[in-house]
């Protein structure tokens, strides 16, 4: 799994014209999966992500955790995460898993999140998805299950 984390001041995401998912602060974290993740990765990745402490203390040092601010996530799922830009002008998404087995993780993912204690909120999967946001710092992390030894 590969995700993208981004502190945020706020965040939402629309289908349709709808809000489907608002967030305060806290973090943006667009999600992808490839073929080998299993709910092990799930597992890993949401503690990392939820344990991350990049909030500023009373020293503005990133002492603080999600926790410790009352933090909310949004979570979008971006099978182009996986995308392939080496050879050519368009990427090739090979990488991605299929959309029946993202899905599935993708949801346990939330669940995970939600079952560690935070609001979660969530775009549609698969959906044309226009997400908003105000990044704070800014913060962005880059967190790959690949690169961890779990």
């Amino acid at each position: 799994m590969r995700a993208v984390v981004q502190r945020v001041k706020y965040a939402s995401v629309t289908v349709d014209k709808e809000i489907t998912g608002k967030i305060n602060h806290g973090f943006l974290i667009l999600l992808g999966v490839t073929h080998s993740d299993t709910e092990k990765e799930v597992e890993w990745l949401a503690k990392k992500i939820t344990d991350l402490r990049v909030f500023n203390d009373s020293e503005d040092k990133m002492n603080l955790g999600l926790k410790d601010v009352d933090g909310e996530l949004l979570v979008i799922s971006q099978f182009t995460l996986y995308g392939n830009c080496i050879k050519g002008r368009r990427p090739a998404f090979i990488d991605a898993a299929k959309p029946d087995v993202a899905n599935e993780l993708y949801e346990k993912f939330l669940k995970k999140c939600k079952d560690l204690g935070f609001k979660t909120e969530a775009g549609i999967f698969g959906a044309d998805m226009k997400v908003e946001l105000l990044n704070d710092g800014p913060v962005t992390l880059i967190i790959d299950t690949k690169d961890c030894s779990k």
